[in-house]
Formats: structure tokens, C-alpha cells, sequence
């Protein structure tokens, strides 16, 4: 009940709101780069489920320029890069979904899911249960992969 009592539903766009605020647990955003950031996904499929998207409020990637899908394909393989080192996945699923009918969560403002995935990391839980189970908190989640991203700006 805390969570439903605490989290109402916000006006405008989720993305444009959560750049506009700065980097915490609070917006998820684990790293900023020129044209694009990475933030958690506050309904993950699995711990470490990321998401790059674009600064700029634009609804597909072919609206797009190409600076800003170029960083946003680097990222996404900066993504894939960090969700190893923290969490050994055996896979990935990475995807967008624009337009309502391909079952986009947010529409208008383009974005890629960066999923990491094991070997029976489903279960009846999803489809019977329609509830995820993660194995840890978003905040713990939010603090490994900004740690990571972190360490890499330094070296870079």
C-alpha cells in the first residue's frame, strides 16, 4: 500500500520529467551522456533492466538524427558492458517498441530496453501471478549500476 499511496500518477512525460530532475534513486538515472541517458526501468522485467533514451522528446528513432542514435547504440552496448561485469547475465533481450500496437509503455518518446536474461529467469510467477519477483530492490539495483557507470566516466 505504501507504494501505490506514495506513487501518483505524474502529468507530462515520465522520461522528460526524470532528466529534468537530478541523478538519485529518485529518477533512476544512472548516467547522462551529450544526446542521451540511461535510467532503470521503475517496472523491471529483471533486476538490471535498463533503458537508453534520447534527451529530446521524439516519438521514433527515424525521427531522430544520427548523432543521437549513434550514442544511443553506445550506450546500449555500454549497457550491455556494465549488466556483465555486475551481474553475469547468460543473455539479453534489447528492444524497442514504438507505437501502441507493439506495445509501447510510452508513447512519444522513443526509447531502447536493455533486459538482462538466465537461463529460467521466468516463471509461473508472470504469466499465472501477473507479478515479477527480483531478487533485489531498485535502490540496490540503481546504486550497482551507477557505481559502475561512475567508475567508468573516471578511467575515460
Amino acid at each position: 500500500m505504501t507504494y501505490i499511496e506514495n506513487n501518483k500518477i505524474e502529468e507530462g512525460c515520465v522520461f522528460c520529467n526524470a532528466q529534468a530532475k537530478t541523478d538519485s534513486p529518485e529518477n533512476l538515472i544512472a548516467f547522462r551522456g551529450k544526446l542521451a541517458y540511461v535510467i532503470l526501468n521503475r517496472f523491471p522485467y529483471t533486476s538490471g533492466h535498463l533503458m537508453v533514451i534520447p534527451f529530446a522528446h521524439i516519438a521514433t528513432i527515424e525521427e531522430l538524427d544520427a548523432l543521437t542514435r549513434a550514442e544511443m547504440m553506445e550506450l546500449t552496448s555500454r549497457c550491455t558492458t556494465e549488466l556483465r561485469a555486475i551481474y553475469k547475465p547468460e543473455g539479453f533481450n534489447v528492444g524497442i517498441n514504438m507505437g501502441e500496437a507493439a506495445g509501447a509503455g510510452v508513447l512519444g518518446h522513443v526509447h531502447i530496453h536493455i533486459v538482462p536474461r538466465w537461463a529460467g529467469d521466468t516463471n509461473f510467477m508472470s504469466a499465472v501471478g501477473e507479478t515479477r519477483v527480483l531478487p533485489e530492490s531498485l535502490e540496490d539495483t540503481y546504486k550497482r549500476v551507477k557505481s559502475a557507470f561512475d567508475s567508468i566516466g573516471k578511467q575515460g
